[in-house]
């Protein structure tokens, strides 16, 4: 008896590669499509840099407050992105059981946070573009290596407020995660001196700043800029302080309550 195999094809599953481009795209197309996510991140910063700016009058002594913004309100503006699309998208991702959906399907569990982070980077580099849109027509002027510079600085700067959101995320439910955002995002953005020079606080408001997240990378981001000097090794070894920081509570927090729910 003869027996016939037949040869079906079968579809091929998508490289590692595939997987985790995928995952980044459709990440930043949800929040994309998400007016209530884009609008406010992608607005805000250029907002409040044509008011501040651009548009109210008044001179800073010691700065050009048009070039010495343009740094500091990127650093506000791509904290927004990491803060709220790890902080508010975890948070109701878990409650609403997509996460657990995720540890299922077959997929790295490294690709969603790839994903997310992959988003905050690409929202980062649109603030960082439309604030040079208007700094360029406000009459800023720096070298193009400076530009180039700044804007290399700032998309890759949001992994330590990634790594904040991820923190809340894991630990707030959705609707409290938003407040809870909103509290950390506005208040370390003041005292960290990104809407204004921090010359201005008390001394020892000053000091304390020195210590928030935000802080050396605002300092590093208007050293590119030629508004001020900054200490490299020391505000990168900060900065991945930070983050290993909130990374290691963020694990905690999420064992915490795995264990709470067996």
């Amino acid at each position: 008896m003869n027996t016939t195999v037949l040869d079906i094809d079968r579809p091929r599953r998508p490289g590692a590669l595939a997987v985790y481009l995928g995952e980044a795209a459709a990440e930043f197309l949800k929040v994309w499509r998400t007016p209530a996510f884009a609008l406010p991140t992608l607005l805000l910063p250029a907002g409040f840099y044509l008011l501040f700016a651009l548009v109210l009058p008044g001179e800073w002594k010691g700065f050009d407050r048009a070039t010495y913004l343009l740094a500091t309100y990127g650093v506000f503006g791509i904290m927004g992105p990491a803060l709220f699309g790890f902080g508010v998208g975890v948070a109701q991702e878990r409650e609403n059981g997509w996460l657990d959906l995720k540890r299922v399907a077959p997929m790295p569990v490294a690709a969603y946070f790839f994903g997310k982070i992959a988003m905050s980077m690409l929202f980062a580099l649109v603030v960082v573009l439309l604030l040079s849109a208007l700094a360029l027509a406000g009459g800023v002027r720096i070298p193009p290596l400076q530009w180039l510079g700044l804007g290399a600085l700032l998309v890759v700067a949001p992994l330590p407020f990634c790594a904040l959101g991820l923190m809340i995320g894991s630990s707030a439910r959705a609707p409290a995660a938003v407040a809870i955002v909103n509290l950390v995002y506005l208040p370390l953005s003041l005292l960290s001196g990104l809407w204004m020079p921090i010359q201005v606080f008390p001394q020892w408001l000053q000091a304390f700043a020195e210590w928030l997240p935000p802080r050396p990378l605002a300092v590093m981001a208007l050293d590119v800029v030629g508004a001020g000097e900054a200490d490299w090794l020391a505000g990168t070894l900060k900065l991945v302080g930070w983050t290993a920081l909130f990374l290691g509570v963020a694990v905690w927090l999420h064992r915490r309550g795995g264990a709470a729910q067996d």
